[in-house]
């Protein structure tokens, strides 16, 4: 219809005054050309010219002569000369044709509808579809046929429906290519239940319809792709051997499931058969099943014996090989097809882009741009969009935004991407801004806009957005979307709504080991480690594994109930389930064991890790420091240097704690300095609180002082907060009172400080000002959160 909306003579369609003037053209052109370049031409002669016609001007010329021959009302040459006209977009001529020989005979109507679909003219097939309802002549089954083939062409599923509906009123519904038609319709949107409806009531199944159902399986992309071969089995046990079709049907659900036994099953039945040997879309589909399942071995081999590699299956070959997260070796392909003089469609520019982007090669990535431009190809959407995604991954944001901007028609996929770029680099806000354009385009979000937007809402902590983009999930019915259930979680548990992220994971149907990790991990960061701990043992009721994430968030929560013997039966756990090169379940232990007061049992992991990191150096000297262990913690962190590990903010933050906790000022100097001048390490607020705790609490309150004053505003506040305590200590309540005043200007909205500043002042026996500092948070609704015992949560976990 892109032909139809350009011509100016679509407003006049179906009226007498666009028939007037039609009437008038052709005869002008008949006496105008009719003696000259046709002069009295037979039918035969007439229909090999139509059969032949590939010029829209030609075409009318052969239309006059027809008319000043006598044929004007000839049906049979009617109708090829409307569905010649439809088939160069000239609806409005094909109309008026149409409407000269319109009768009764179902028979034309069937061939008008036929025409109209192979001319691409779907709506007009529609419209005429509708319009012969109404003349109670019936319906034919290739009326019926072709009319939903229309639907799906369109994308219309209601009106689809009501052609099913008409196809039992006329008897139609157990016709093998009514039936064949229905399932594809039904199969394209994903129902996969009502296809499967129509295929039990088809009396005879033939090819097409096995095919079709075969189909539907293979597009739905869950297991019940599984059911394809169920449905192959049932064919050849009617007799029926499946053809190319088929076996491409077959090779897309093996790669739905990455089941790569079940396409080599395929690959070896055509190969004894001969089907598809040397056929590029069979080939094609074969090397993008070997891909998805995770073979590309196999995929090259199948490349290397085409005879002719065509642009489609460079494609295939390279989205396949981006799809395994091998960006380098597709970028390599796209290369060498180059090389071998293929031109490349903009597919291919976009695959190339997105290869760019995951290596952030934004020079190489510029350069096929520039390919393009100077071929004078005109970027589409979808090379547009990949072309943000490079400017996005090589922290270009400003030019990836010009570049979305300057989109007319903005898509989804466009519109996650800078969505997804914007969450990436920090500008969650943005990242709102283009979810709300996307609702007043009107444009339906599909599960990557949810989770992107959800994550954003997450970021910026903002409850209220967040559950109005829930209901937005409900309302577009995705609440049923695992993974959008699981984001929907993790928002709800890190702004402190661990009550609502329940109530999603209980209403979730299917849920794997990332929606119950999320809400554990959600309890365990509220506070709430016995819920966590009950909903493992709910999680081990049902015989589902835990991973490594899982084991990490359930020794967390082991940690804050102080539960060493669970702990212990983790370690156990993980050594007879061979993780134990799980380094970061490891680190795990090593801190729950130091926390549970058994540093021996810490010591005795680190020493026999086979492998360690970063986190393993961090962990153990934490847990020296946790113990009073400071000359350990130090030796660690100088054999830690030794062995050429770079340390990093942790690191510093761990070593200058243990410093602090033993008093060791010199030592805890030493290393302050080496942060900066060996390491280039800009110090945070963490290392700055650190110096002034360890200042303070050997009694050097005067350089604790000073040095505070030389901290950045931004990084005093716990340093502050270290130096009021040790005031407080040292009874030097005058340093205090300034410490306290500058405190509470600081964090106004902090019960902490005033809290401190009024025991400051009661311990001088300062009541009045005492009594007026905890009015004052009394007046701004500040109020310190009640201790709580651990004896009555220990016995609940205990009672599971």
């Amino acid at each position: 219809m892109n032909m139809l909306s350009s011509r100016t003579l679509i407003k006049k369609i179906n009226s007498l005054h666009s028939i007037k003037y039609l009437s008038i053209h052709f005869s002008n052109l008949s006496s105008e050309h009719g003696g000259h370049y046709f002069p009295s031409l037979s039918l035969n002669n007439i229909v090999s010219s139509l059969n032949n016609c590939n010029d829209i001007q030609f075409l009318k010329k052969l239309h006059a002569c027809l008319i000043t021959n006598g044929y004007q009302d000839n049906i049979f040459l009617g109708s090829k000369i409307l569905n010649s006209y439809a088939k160069f977009g000239f609806l409005t001529e094909s109309r008026w044709v149409f409407s000269k020989i319109i009768n009764n005979n179902l028979s034309l109507w069937n061939s008008v509808l036929v025409g109209y679909f192979r001319a691409c003219q779907f709506n007009e097939v529609l419209r005429l579809y509708c319009e012969l309802r109404g003349k109670n002549i019936g319906i034919h089954s290739q009326v019926i046929t072709f009319s939903l083939k229309s639907c799906v062409e369109l994308g219309d599923l209601e009106l689809g429906c009501a052609v099913h509906v008409d196809a039992i009123k006329f008897g139609l519904g157990t016709d093998a290519f009514v039936g064949s038609s229905l399932i594809g319709l039904y199969g394209r949107y994903g129902d996969i239940e009502d296809a499967s409806k129509v295929f039990d009531e088809i009396s005879e199944r033939d090819l097409v319809a096995y095919t079709s159902m075969i189909s539907g399986f293979a597009q739905i992309g869950d297991c019940r792709a599984y059911e394809a071969f169920e449905i192959v089995k049932c064919m050849l046990m009617d007799g029926l051997d499946p053809n190319r079709v088929t076996l491409v049907s077959l090779l897309h659900a093996a790669a739905q499931l990455q089941v790569v036994e079940y396409g080599r099953l395929v690959h070896g039945y055509a190969t004894r058969r001969g089907i598809g040997c040397f056929e590029e879309v069979f080939e094609t589909s074969l090397m993008d099943m070997y891909l998805k399942c995770g073979k590309p071995y196999n995929a090259m081999i199948v490349s290397a014996n085409m005879k002719f590699r065509s642009v489609a299956s460079w494609n295939a070959l390279i989205a396949g090989h981006l799809h395994l997260g091998q960006p380098k070796e597709a970028l390599n392909l796209f290369v060498l097809m180059i090389k071998e003089k293929q031109k490349p469609d903009l597919i291919s520019l976009a695959n190339g882009i997105l290869c760019c982007a995951d290596l952030e090669l934004l020079r190489e990535g510029k350069s096929v741009q520039g390919y393009a431009i100077r071929r004078g190809i005109e970027l589409d959407i979808v090379t547009i969009t990949a072309l943000i995604d490079l400017y996005l991954k090589c922290d270009n944001t400003h030019t990836a935004l010009k570049l979305f901007n300057g989109i007319e028609d903005k898509d989804v996929i466009s519109c996650n991407v800078m969505m997804a770029g914007f969450l990436q680099s920090g500008f969650a806000d943005e990242a709102m801004k283009i979810f709300r354009e996307i609702v007043i385009m009107g444009s339906k979000p599909n599960p990557s806009t949810f989770l992107s937007i959800i994550a954003a809402c997450s970021n910026l902590g903002d409850i209220k957005q967040g559950k109005c983009i829930h209901g937005y999930v409900i309302r577009h019915n995705f609440e049923s979307n695992t993974d959008i259930a699981n984001q929907l979680i993790d928002m709800y548990a890190k702004c402190h709504f661990v009550d609502c992220a329940r109530k999603v994971f209980n209403g979730l149907k299917c849920k794997d080991l990332v929606s119950w990790t999320s809400v554990m991990m959600g309890y365990v960061n509220n506070g709430q480690a016995d819920e966590a701990i009950f909903l493992f043992c709910l999680l081990r009721g049902g015989r589902v594994l835990p991973d490594s994430v899982m084991l990490i968030c359930l020794l967390q929560a082991f940690t804050q109930l102080g539960y060493f013997s669970l702990a212990r039966e983790v370690q156990s756990y993980v050594y007879r389930s061979c993780m134990e090169n799980e380094i970061p379940v490891i680190n795990s232990l090593l801190t729950t064991y130091s926390k549970c007061g058994k540093l021996h049992l810490s010591e005795k992991l680190f020493v026999h890790m086979a492998r360690r990191d970063l986190a393993s150096w961090n962990a153990m000297i934490t847990a020296y420091g946790m113990h009073g262990k400071s000359y350990e913690a130090l030796n660690l962190f100088n054999l830690m240097k030794k062995k050429c590990i770079v340390p990093d903010e942790v690191t510093f933050t761990s070593v200058l704690s243990a410093c602090s906790h033993s008093g060791l000022v010199e030592e805890g100097l030493r290393v302050f300095r080496s942060m900066k001048e060996d390491f280039s390490m800009i110090p945070c607020e963490e290392h700055y609180g650190c110096m002034v705790d360890l200042l303070s609490r050997s009694g050097q309150l005067e350089e604790a002082f000073g040095f505070l004053q030389s901290i950045p505003l931004k990084y005093r506040g716990s340093a502050h907060s270290s130096l009021l305590a040790a005031c407080r200590v040292h009874g030097n309540t005058k340093m205090g009172e300034v410490i306290g005043r500058q405190l509470l200007q600081m964090e106004s909205q902090n019960p902490s400080a005033y809290g401190m500043v009024s025991n400051l002042y009661a311990e001088d026996d300062r009541w009045d000002e005492a009594a007026q500092i905890r009015s004052a948070a009394k007046e701004r609704g500040l109020k310190r959160p009640a201790g709580y015992s651990m004896v009555e949560l220990e016995k609940q976990v205990f009672d599971i």
